[in-house]
């Protein structure tokens, strides 16, 4: 049976208190143990039940790649098991994506890296993640709720959207959130995002007022429990001057600039939308800390995606997007608007190179080093009267780096030394190393 959001929602507030742990630990007990409860029905017990039997027998028939995937998911339904994770709000998820990898791994084509997903009668949008099988993309969901929004003629597929990812939503913080049910870049599911959490606030305000719903708007309010909840149940961190808030709640320490500040966007409209003090001081918050974080991430020719790596060419671009959102609603300070300007300019600049090395020795490891202003992809060519005798090609990060190298005869060496960065601009730099007598 379907239920509305109003009572998703009163469903998911009043089962903030975690049940009683079980001493089950495998899947079938599990469900058992939420029957006994009265946490779920006999239905919803015998569906999934079923669901989890049929697809260990179809992962007995299946080999490489289909049988690595669909294994993979089943691992991470026996994990939320064994650790007590698997709730009566968490089923929903966990079984469906049984389901749809069941289905999908036994007569589905092989997927490309990365590759989304949606199925029939369903608005959600998946992805496939190599040794995870496909998942729940929630970005990409909530992203494809911002485009309907956007495309004002397609309100029936908004709330069709916002109500079935309502139905999926988990007690978390102290409120809801949409968890992430599969290991990725080192965490153990079920983990959330800030990024994914304030996309979704921000779905659910926009759509409150398109379609005058005014439940969308409590949905939205229960999703900022994890902005004001350390992680790795939320995903705030504090600091000297406000809060960061995390792409991943199982990684405190990586701040990723381009998640945070489409956060900020999110809390921002749902803020202004809702009319919330809580959602003003949690962006408050946020935005005080971003102030110090925006420009320590502006290398001076490219965008950093976290401390010390600088972003791919897609995700320079998100980032500079995000930055004139923020700028747009935020445009004082105008730092926001000003570091937007300087991504947009980065595109078109060329990667600037130094040489740095003028001898070599003969016969010996030698290194030809040079200094980079940006990420791109630098050759570089050695030439004796003319004519080549050594090169080699490869992608380095801004900073000082050298291409190894073992000089044959002494004397004089032409340097031709090209980067060509993500954005297609190329720089060069000549010069000359000299190969002097080994020591």
């Amino acid at each position: 049976m379907r239920r509305s959001p109003v009572a998703v929602l009163a469903v998911a507030l009043a089962v903030l208190l975690p049940l009683p742990a079980q001493a089950a630990t495998t899947v079938p007990a599990a469900l058992d143990g939420l029957l006994a409860a009265g946490a779920i029905d006999q239905p919803h017990h015998d569906e999934w039940a079923q669901s989890y039997d049929d697809a260990k027998r179809t992962l007995r028939k299946l080999h490489g790649t289909r049988r690595r995937q669909l294994d993979a998911v089943l691992r991470n339904t026996r994990a939320l098991a064994a650790g007590g994770l698997l709730t009566a709000q968490r089923a929903p998820l966990a079984f469906l994506t049984v389901q749809r990898n069941r289905a999908w791994w036994a007569g589905g084509r092989l997927l490309r890296y990365g590759e989304r997903l949606s199925f029939s009668g369903s608005q959600l949008v998946w992805q496939y993640y190599p040794g995870q099988g496909i998942q729940v993309q929630w970005l990409g969901t909530f992203g494809r709720a911002n485009g309907l929004w956007q495309a004002k003629t397609r309100d029936a597929e908004l709330r069709a959207l916002l109500d079935e990812t309502a139905r999926l939503a988990v007690p978390r913080a102290g409120g809801i959130a949409w968890e992430s049910m599969f290991a990725f870049d080192g965490g153990s599911p079920p983990w959330v995002s800030g990024l994914t959490q304030g996309t979704a606030i921000q779905a659910y305000s926009r759509a409150a007022v398109r379609l005058q719903a005014p439940p969308y708007f409590e949905i939205a309010r229960a999703g900022l429990g994890v902005f004001r909840t350390p992680a790795p149940e939320g995903v705030r961190v504090d600091t000297p001057v406000g809060a960061h808030y995390v792409q991943y709640s199982f990684n405190a320490g990586l701040h990723i600039l381009n998640g945070f500040v489409q956060a900020l966007n999110g809390l921002y409209d749902f803020a202004s939308l809702a009319n919330d003090n809580e959602g003003r001081a949690l962006f408050a918050s946020g935005e005080a800390q971003a102030r110090v974080e925006v420009p320590a991430f502006d290398t001076g020719a490219w965008s950093l995606y976290q401390p010390g790596r600088e972003s791919d060419l897609s995700y320079h671009k998100l980032l500079r997007d995000f930055l004139r959102g923020l700028c747009a609603r935020v445009p004082e300070p105008a730092i926001y608007c000003t570091e937007a300007d300087r991504f947009t300019a980065y595109l078109r600049q060329p990667p600037v190179l130094a040489l740095r090395s003028t001898i070599a020795r003969l016969r010996r490891p030698s290194k030809l080093t040079f200094t980079l202003n940006k990420v791109s992809t630098v050759s570089v060519t050695l030439l004796r009267r003319g004519k080549p005798v050594f090169s080699r090609s490869a992608r380095f990060g801004y900073g000082r780096h050298a291409f190894a190298f073992r000089p044959r005869r002494r004397g004089a060496l032409a340097v031709r030394l090209r980067a060509v960065d993500l954005a297609g601009n190329a720089g060069a730099v000549a010069g000359s190393i000299v190969v002097h007598k080994a020591k």
